[in-house]
């Protein structure tokens, strides 16, 4: 039987699925937000939503329903102009949010997050090794992960995004040091083709270590969407008792 690396993180059980709100308008991310109701405590909002205007608005609308948000716009930069950026973004009670780049970045964010909590995004679950080939990157994926991963969590970065597929190797090598986001959250078994390809299940990642799952379209593509969201509560739920 594969090792369990179940998180030991006291976070509360409803608050580790995190609900992508990957629509092209406020006015429809609203409108999710108060169909799912009390199922969903946690919302990403990322580029998506920022192009549509009004972002900042929606987060305060977000905070004054008690959500918890995760701002996901990947800030690459000059070090000092993302530094600036994580620091406006604390001030506006933000939880958690996601930069990239190289050291430099991450020091400058680290260094103005405040009460924000900080993840470098290791390897989008987007790419394969085809596509990470095609970028010049010549080592292994996992390498990479693990890579990025390690210099985070020396340079005072809170967490990292990463593939499921990775996090099991990430708690043997860093134990539970680091906060672990995992989307690509799929039904494996029966998935329909997207433009994710290192996914896994809802059970796989938490068995495999992660403290938070974001999913997107399982959740707002199903015919019942609130309906979708306690059953993933209840997958979850599952692994923790």
């Amino acid at each position: 039987m594969p090792q369990s690396f179940i998180s030991t993180k006291p976070i509360p059980v409803r608050e580790r699925l995190i609900m992508a709100l990957d629509v092209p308008s406020i006015p429809e991310a609203q409108a999710l937000v108060e169909e799912l109701g009390d199922s969903v405590i946690f919302y990403k909002v990322g580029m998506e939503l920022f192009m549509s205007g009004d972002y900042f608005d929606f987060i305060e609308w977000l905070k004054q329903r008690d959500k918890k948000i995760f701002v996901d716009l990947k800030f690459f930069d000059v070090p000092a102009t993302v530094g600036r950026a994580i620091k406006a973004l604390s001030s506006k009670g933000v939880d958690l949010a996601t930069i990239h780049g190289n050291d430099a970045i991450m020091e400058a964010a680290a260094k103005e997050k405040g009460d924000l909590k900080v993840l470098a995004v290791t390897a989008l679950t987007s790419l394969d090794r085809g596509d990470l080939d095609d970028l010049g990157f010549a080592c292994d994926v996992r390498e990479l992960v693990l890579s990025r991963a390690k210099r985070a969590l020396q340079i005072g970065c809170d967490g990292i995004v990463s593939s499921g597929l990775e996090v099991a190797m990430l708690r043997k090598e860093l134990d539970h040091k680091l906060l672990v986001i995992t989307p690509g959250i799929r039904p494996v078994d029966n998935r329909e083709e997207d433009d994710q390809k290192r996914v896994v299940s809802v059970e796989m990642a938490f068995q495999n270590g992660a403290d938070y799952i974001v999913v997107g379209r399982p959740i707002r593509d199903a015919e019942n969407r609130k309906a979708m969201a306690e059953k993933i509560q209840g997958q979850i739920l599952s692994q923790f008792q």
